[in-house]
């Protein structure tokens, strides 16, 4: 009872927070005549309500594709629509056809921060109570505060109730998804996952992962038998889900390949605005795009995320535990966000999900990646005018982070396993563990100083995006980016590297964590059961499922 209560308390403060956060400005805010992605969402309500299917992703008299046009897959449309006929009772001149372009009011932005806060409530919310205290293992206490620290990471707080988005739905989905999975539910978290692809094809981020875990366990139980029976099982669930998602546009190749076109818009180039992935950050030494052509470039793409996302799913394929499974969504989409075609700013939340899940397991890593995320994201937060939800969520998840889950007072090399560098830096002299330590230190204390440049300085004439491009922090391994900044403004270079080396401390510190028996835990758990050994579960899971049996 003493745990509910305390997990209702941390559900209400994350909620609390979150409605502060709605109370500022928003994306596009009477910018008319694009506005932003609230007026996009406004509109996708519009045309989803006053249109038949059959024209929701086709450009017609009464649906301009180039005003934001409908781009996200069919179930997304779907949750539009079930807005817009809540709006219809409301108020109908927030949906009206044509009429209502533009439409700015404060009982309607109360009507769409409520959607947002909604969804959170009934998918994303639920999914992390249940995963911090199913899957995390340690006391209640360490439980309780992971939970607490899962719901206020600043990143998808300013996105979805600052900037507004509802990337908590189909990140919701792939968290329900893998919590599934690792109480081994495969059939539900096939599902689970198949609903966040076709809310938002972004979740591409984390599918090969999904894949190679659930084959790997096909294949190590046998495809002459129960591996084969289950691979059926997985497949039709997907197949299922799929087509009843899709089942409107499946009459018509012709409506079919539209839909895939509008979610998958090829011609919108390489990259847009300034991402803090590997072309972009290149582009600034190398103009990729006018020295490429569109098809090179989207070549050049999909095998650079290939290179950078199989070897870990190799790994997982052979060796499908749940902790390998969790690493792996780390890997698959840092690269993605990395080398993938038509990267946008927040898709690094795509890769945060997963760090979130080892907050419990490796606290000062995964702090330290998450606050980068977010700080990454500042220029779209000024371009919002969200920096003063931007200082105070990124200051009190710093503080409550790494105070709840005493991520400072235990990182000796021993708990961060830094026994490799020894090896392949030759520093076997060096404390390590203090060398990290500080390093931490002085990328938080360098984003505060390039978050106060940003805000108070004016860039010379001839460098107007020289805070924005300081400002996109480079993940994983991006020698390249960092060079290029260097040439483009040597002050700036050490900024870029020491947050460069803040996540390939990340990458490299979790590849290092890797379990030395086969059931997917650390060394310091109880031997496995023959079911966790089958699963690839953890044993906080395995032993809290039979407890709630017995």
């Amino acid at each position: 009872m003493q745990t509910w209560c305390l997990v209702s308390i941390c559900v209400l403060l994350g909620v609390v927070v979150r409605w502060g956060v709605s109370l500022n400005s928003y994306s596009g805010a009477g910018k008319s005549p694009m506005f932003g992605d609230y007026e996009a969402q406004r509109h996708w309500q519009e045309i989803t309500y006053n249109l038949p299917v059959r024209e929701w992703y086709f450009n017609t008299t009464d649906n301009d594709l180039s005003y934001w046009g409908l781009d996200y897959p069919p179930l997304s449309a779907y949750h539009s629509l079930m807005c817009a006929y809540i709006a219809q009772i409301i108020n109908p001149e927030w949906v009206q056809l044509h009429k209502s372009r533009g439409f700015e009011s404060t009982t309607h932005k109360l009507f769409m921060r409520t959607t947002v806060l909604v969804a959170e409530l009934l998918i994303y919310i639920p999914a992390i109570v249940l995963y911090c205290l199913w899957l995390n293992e340690g006391t209640v206490k360490r439980k309780i505060c992971t939970l607490l620290c899962f719901l206020i990471y600043p990143g998808l707080l300013l996105i979805d109730c600052g900037h507004f988005q509802y990337n908590a739905v189909s990140l919701g989905f792939a968290l329900w998804a893998v919590l599934a999975l690792g109480l081994g539910w495969d059939a539900l978290g096939s599902m689970a996952f198949s609903l966040a692809l076709n809310y938002k094809q972004m979740e591409l981020y984390h599918a090969l992962p999904f894949f190679c875990y659930l084959l790997g366990k096909c294949v190590e139980m046998g495809l002459m038998g129960q591996g084969l029976l289950m691979l059926l099982r997985v497949a039709a669930t997907v197949l299922v889900t799929f087509a009843l998602c899709w089942l409107p546009f499946l009459s018509d190749p012709a409506q079919t390949l539209q839909v895939l076109r509008r979610i998958f818009p090829v011609a919108r180039g390489l990259f847009e605005d300034k991402v803090a992935n590997t072309w972009c950050s290149l582009n600034i030494l190398i103009k990729i795009r006018s020295i490429l052509s569109s098809d090179f470039q989207l070549y050049l793409s999909l095998a650079c995320t290939l290179l950078a996302v199989l070897p870990s799913c190799i790994r997982l394929l052979t060796k499908p535990t749940f902790w390998q499974f969790k690493l792996a969504l780390v890997n698959s989409s840092l690269g993605f966000f990395l080398f993938s075609y038509q990267v946008h700013e927040k898709s690094i939340l795509l890769a945060s999900l997963p760090v979130c899940l080892f907050l419990n397991d490796l606290p000062l890593m995964s702090i330290w990646f998450l606050q980068a995320s977010t700080f990454s994201m500042l220029p779209l937060f000024l371009k919002d005018g969200l920096l003063v939800p931007y200082v105070v969520t990124s200051l009190a998840f710093l503080i409550f982070s790494t105070s709840l889950l005493s991520a400072l007072e235990h990182c000796s090399e021993e708990e961060l396993a830094l026994g490799a560098y020894h090896k392949l830096l030759f520093f076997s002299k060096m404390d390590l563990a203090w060398i990290v330590r500080w390093k931490f230190y002085i990328s938080i204390l360098a984003m505060a100083c390039l978050s106060i440049a940003s805000v108070t300085l004016s860039p010379p004439p001839h460098l107007q995006d020289l805070f924005p491009v300081l400002s996109e922090e480079p993940h994983g391994n991006e020698t390249d980016s960092n060079l290029a900044c260097l040439m483009e403004n040597l002050p700036s270079c050490s900024f870029r590297i020491q947050k460069m080396r803040t996540l390939m401390d990340f990458w490299m510190r979790i590849d290092q964590k890797i379990t030395p028996n086969s059931s997917g835990c650390r060394s310091n758990c109880p031997p496995p059961t023959p079911l966790a050994r089958h699963r690839g579960v953890p044993w906080a899971a395995v032993k809290h499922s039979s407890s709630i049996m017995a």
